[in-house]
């Protein structure tokens, strides 16, 4: 009888081997050459079955000169940032009933800063040569949503009076 957690198969331990624990390939870095100039390259539970229950991930993310990883939210986890080459720019916004308050800081190698968990956050590479920084997130499975994809390229498309209304803007309607 197989058992799922987290929506996740769970293999008997028995039949477990090391190549259940293990992933090789986060020393190679991302294809950068896309319109934001950054590549997320994830490792969780997808990838290494032996982390289903075990409520950690990592991610590796690479950014072109003055890449962006754009703005965007992991529902089920916080997120631990640390930049190994590089400088960058980085922030998050707190909650409505916080008043929407962003927090940024500009981040060099070595230096750290923390993502709370459902928090719309962003890194932005301030430098003319390449970026490199490791994350570490508090779920096997802690979920992407970026907002701007969301939000401009659902299917079917979320209709532009809402658009308009929510972003205070004037758009042509496409009817």
């Amino acid at each position: 009888m197989a058992v799922f957690v987290n929506g996740k198969f769970c293999k008997d331990p028995n039949v477990a081997t090391a190549e259940d624990f293990f992933y090789s390939g986060l020393q190679k870095p991302g294809n950068i050459s896309n319109p934001l100039g950054s590549k997320v390259t994830t490792v969780n539970v997808d990838q290494i079955p032996g982390l289903n229950t075990l409520g950690i991930s990592l991610a590796r993310i690479d950014y072109a000169p003055y890449g962006l990883n754009p703005p965007h939210t992991h529902p089920r986890a916080t997120e631990i940032l640390v930049v190994v080459e590089g400088e960058l720019y980085v922030g998050f916004v707190t909650s409505n009933q916080l008043e929407n308050k962003l927090f940024t800081k500009y981040l060099k190698k070595g230096d750290v800063f923390v993502f709370p968990e459902g928090l719309i956050h962003f890194q932005l590479n301030v430098c003319k040569t390449n970026a490199v920084a490791f994350a570490g997130l508090s779920s096997q499975n802690p979920g992407v949503i970026t907002i701007a994809n969301s939000l401009f390229g659902s299917n079917p498309p979320i209709n532009y009076n809402v658009l308009t209304k929510a972003f205070q803007t004037l758009m042509q309607s496409k009817n």
